[in-house]
């Protein structure tokens, strides 16, 4: 979190105009609070201590853990590419050797 404070991640979203939605470790970067009408980063609500999470609290919980799980989904693909990518070039580096022989 202290990197996001520190390259002023909310006030780059803000004036590009864009929103972004987080986990829980990003509670309250915003500073907005629950009465925000615009808020920069959108997150979860986490459980009070000794106490349960209300129902439609835990919908809104669901709901931003969907959208959040289609983009890292997306993300782990992307990561994916890249090592069969890596593994791809390692096999021609090592066909190359075996040629040169």
């Amino acid at each position: 979190m202290t990197v996001c404070r520190h390259d002023d991640l909310v006030g780059r979203l803000r004036a590009a105009g864009l929103a972004a939605i987080a986990g829980l470790g990003l509670v309250g970067l915003d500073g907005g609070g629950d009465d925000s009408s615009d808020p920069a980063v959108i997150t979860g609500y986490k459980k009070p201590r000794g106490k349960k999470i209300p129902p439609a609290k835990k919908q809104v919980n669901q709901l931003i853990t969907a959208e959040r799980a289609v983009c890292e989904h997306a993300f782990a693909h992307l990561k994916n590419w890249r090592v069969l990518t890596r593994l791809v070039r390692a096999l021609m580096v090592l066909n190359w050797h075996e040629i040169a022989r």
